[in-house]
């Protein structure tokens, strides 16, 4: 059984809240984010957001869970924001940014050309002896996961020798090639 459903939110003093016809609109340095909130009732009081159940059926428990994460990563996310980062593992392989529009030379005849969306800012480190890396940053982590997934998606990581789009810090399971 997930308690994740029970634990208190806590609202920082920079971030403003608004609950308006079950739709929340959090507000912060970063940006806005709303959500509509159903299955759940909230409990604002102190500075502290409470998530109630409506009963103790399956689906009320698990939409209790679901919109006390949703909400706390709106919160988090327009007051420090999410980061995402992606290693280009391969000889050959780079990355370049001008503005939103990201070039990638992923080992095809061409290079592939990505748009990404404003709420989206886009980094690209390449340094002289380490694989390129890029820093996707936002204040809304689903917009930012989806992003780094489809970008991901280009060329994924494969098994044999490694080569491919990789989070970083993701660890791909390696197999043996053939035997003589």
């Amino acid at each position: 059984m997930s308690r994740i459903g029970f634990k208190p939110i806590e609202i920082p003093s920079n971030i403003t809240i608004d609950l308006k016809d079950n739709i929340m609109t959090v507000k912060g340095p970063l940006g806005e984010l709303t959500q509509e909130i159903k299955d759940v009732e909230l409990e604002i009081k102190d500075n502290v957001i409470h998530v109630k159940r409506l009963s103790e059926s399956k689906h009320h428990k698990s939409m209790h869970g679901l919109f006390r994460s949703l909400i706390y990563n709106m919160i988090k996310g327009v007051s420090e924001g999410w980061t995402k980062e992606l290693e280009l593992v391969g000889v050959g392989y780079q990355a370049k940014n001008q503005g939103q529009l990201l070039e990638l030379a992923l080992g095809f005849s061409h290079n592939i050309l990505f748009e990404i969306p404003a709420e989206v800012k886009v980094e690209t480190i390449s340094e002289k002896g380490k694989n390129p890396v890029i820093k996707l940053k936002s204040h809304d982590k689903q917009l930012v996961g989806q992003i780094a997934a489809k970008i991901r998606s280009l060329r994924k990581p494969e098994p044999y020798k490694g080569k491919g789009v990789r989070y970083v810090g993701e660890e791909i399971r390696r197999k043996a090639g053939k035997t003589a």
